[in-house]
């Protein structure tokens, strides 16, 4: 059923209320996520202290489980972009949030390897909807010289998600219920009530709702919007199937130079996202289980920070051009990574909060930039779904290392890689500094 077209007069006012709507709820949506995927980082603590569970999920094998999960994320993120491309992002979302509430209550019931592994299978590709499916969903509704702002703000939901669902997890694990396996309960209630809300109030398109594409509605006045919806239309592109969707975006160079860097980069963000309660725990001796998942928190303010401010810079200062923020923000990364060992190793706890949110700052900062707004700009609202796909899978595939390494090598040697890696992204982006994405 094809939507009633909008008078000019309703245009605008409609228009506004949709785009705050798809705001708040793609915003929600990706924020949600985070309490299915936290729940097995802050099990953890109990898993490995937990003898009924602890000779066969050690702390290596719990290690293989975030690299068996990780896999399957960053597979599902190369193809669940262009599917979203395709259907649109509403069937791709809610799929995956349905599946991954299932997913994470099964976790708490059976934490036994045998099972464990065939659901963080599931759990890696459920997760992997989340991302390219909202970003697609955002680029339909605001266009290239407002992103870098829009996106800077929105893209603090997945910093947001990290710092809020870790310790809300632990707590009601820790502290209420004094049992691990309720991270997985709650978790799993959490984005099922996150469900309800994006199955409401999310649609794929303003045309969905009978308003023009983003490009009509910033380009044309108001009286001619109607007209132009309906020319467009008789000369549309027939869709493009999945498979050319990739293919056509998999051939920008750009695209696959910012996959580079975030593969590069993604690393030490999920280390710390996935391992920061045990990291804590190492670092400072005679921590609580609940004082070593709170600290972390720290990181995770500095993100919901960072895309804010830097995506107002990389619009106002450098005039949407992304790859300069790209490169400060790693340069910084690059030096606090390299000081970790050195600074932490005073053993004080108001040191490591400093030190993790310096990270959590600078490294945010640098993954807004590539994985979200140069994401869109350079896939364009036609491919954002692919582009952002790819790109993140590429960052997937880097952060396979972040859950799986923490389990092998000591922390210090783990932090001195993640400076090497940051070094080696700067470089790639380098080149790129006066880089602007094509027409919409």
């Amino acid at each position: 059923m094809t939507p009633t077209l909008v008078t000019p007069q309703e245009t605008v006012p409609l228009y506004r209320r949709w785009r705050i709507q798809i705001f708040a709820i793609t915003w929600i949506a990706y924020a949600g996520f985070y309490f299915s995927r936290q729940a097995f980082s802050v099990a953890k603590l109990g898993i490995l202290e937990d003898p009924l569970v602890n000779t066969t999920l050690t702390k290596g094998a719990l290690a293989n489980l975030d690299a068996v999960y990780l896999a399957a994320y960053a597979c599902g993120q190369f193809a669940w972009g262009s599917v979203s491309d395709r259907y649109g992002p509403r069937v791709v979302l809610l799929g995956g949030l349905a599946i991954s509430a299932i997913a994470t209550m099964f976790m708490g019931l059976a934490p036994t390897l045998l099972f464990l592994l065939p659901l963080m299978i599931v759990q890696g590709l459920a997760q992997s909807t989340g991302w390219s499916g909202t970003l697609n969903n955002m680029a339909q509704f605001f266009s290239i010289g407002e992103r870098g702002r829009i996106l800077g703000i929105w893209s603090t939901n997945y910093a947001f998600g990290g710092l809020v669902a870790a310790p809300v997890l632990g707590w009601v694990a820790y502290s209420v219920f004094g049992n691990w396996r309720s991270a997985f309960f709650t978790g799993s209630l959490t984005v099922l009530i996150v469900f309800l809300l994006v199955f409401f109030l999310q649609r794929n398109r303003p045309e969905d709702v009978g308003l023009p594409p983003i490009e009509e509605y910033h380009a044309q006045d108001a009286a001619q919007l109607v007209d132009e919806k309906s020319s467009s239309e008789a000369i549309a592109e027939p869709a493009r199937s999945v498979r050319q969707t990739f293919l056509t975006v998999i051939q920008d160079r750009m695209v696959v130079t910012l996959g580079a860097a975030y593969f590069l980069l993604k690393p030490a963000r999920y280390a710390i996202l996935l391992w920061g309660p045990v990291i804590v725990a190492e670092r400072l001796h005679n921590t609580g289980h609940l004082q070593a998942v709170v600290i972390p928190i720290a990181f995770g303010v500095a993100g919901v920070i960072a895309p804010v401010v830097i995506g107002r810079i990389s619009d106002k200062l450098f005039h949407a051009r992304r790859i300069p923020a790209c490169v400060l923000s790693l340069a910084a990364l690059v030096t606090i990574l390299a000081l970790f060992t050195p600074l932490t190793g005073t053993g004080k706890a108001w040191v490591m909060v400093a030190v993790l949110a310096v990270i959590g700052l600078t490294i945010y900062s640098a993954d807004a930039m590539i994985s979200c707004v140069s994401a869109v700009d350079f896939g364009t609202s036609k491919h954002a779904g692919a582009a952002s796909g790819i790109i993140n899978g590429c960052g997937s595939v880097g952060a396979i290392l972040g859950g799986l390494l923490p389990g092998y090598l000591t922390t210090s040697t783990l932090f001195y890689g993640f400076a090497v890696a940051a070094f080696l992204a700067m470089l790639l982006l380098l080149p790129h500094w006066n880089r602007m994405p094509a027409a919409e």
